[in-house]
């Protein structure tokens, strides 16, 4: 499994998982990634108002159609990784919001069973309350052997104006089968 490198936009080393920071508002995004045959091609104009997003996968056996949507932010990141280990690769675009809060998100995909791409939902943090406090963004999101893991620094409170406590949150999310799609469900909340 390959997973926890970066791609390099315009020579810029965008953030996935290797530490690298990237600039408020990338120009654009661009970017081929590929896994077990399967690849992506993630493309966003990283413009501040209405911003788009297209994936456009190869190398499935029966929709290779692209998707797109509009992004609430910028994209600063994809990876592509397999965490459930099935053999299909799932795609992870990292979406942050221009504002100084610079809150981040996650679109992902499964390529279903080499086939068809199907969404992969990730709960709002806001969901799991112990798991959101302190919570006032500045995410880092990596694909790690095989969680999806969130990071962002606890802060007192989550008003405006509260103090840092210099203390990190780490949320590992694993991939599961879910109604109608794929889950990433929270199994781990760490401190440090």
């Amino acid at each position: 499994m390959k997973s926890g490198y970066c791609v390099l936009v315009s020579g810029v080393a965008l953030l996935c998982g290797c530490g690298a920071r990237t600039p408020s508002v990338p120009a654009s995004f661009d970017g081929q990634l590929d896994l077990n045959g399967i690849g992506f091609h993630v493309k966003s104009p990283n413009v501040a108002a209405g911003n788009t997003v297209t994936i456009a996968p190869a190398g499935l056996e029966i929709d290779n159609a692209p998707v797109s949507w509009d992004a609430d932010g910028a994209i600063t990141g994809a990876e592509v990784a397999d965490l459930d280990a099935d053999g299909s690769p799932e795609i992870y675009v990292y979406v942050t919001s221009t504002d100084a809060a610079a809150r981040g998100s996650v679109v992902a995909y499964s390529a279903n069973k080499r086939k068809s791409l199907s969404a992969i939902y990730l709960p709002p943090l806001a969901e799991t309350p112990a798991a959101a406090q302190g919570y006032q963004g500045h995410d880092d999101f990596a694909a790690v052997k095989d969680s999806l893991v969130r990071r962002f620094p606890i802060y007192a409170s989550e008003a405006a104006g509260a103090s840092p406590t210099g203390k990190t949150r780490q949320l590992q999310y694993k991939l599961v089968p879910g109604e109608a799609g794929w889950l990433l469900k929270l199994d781990r909340t760490t401190d440090f």
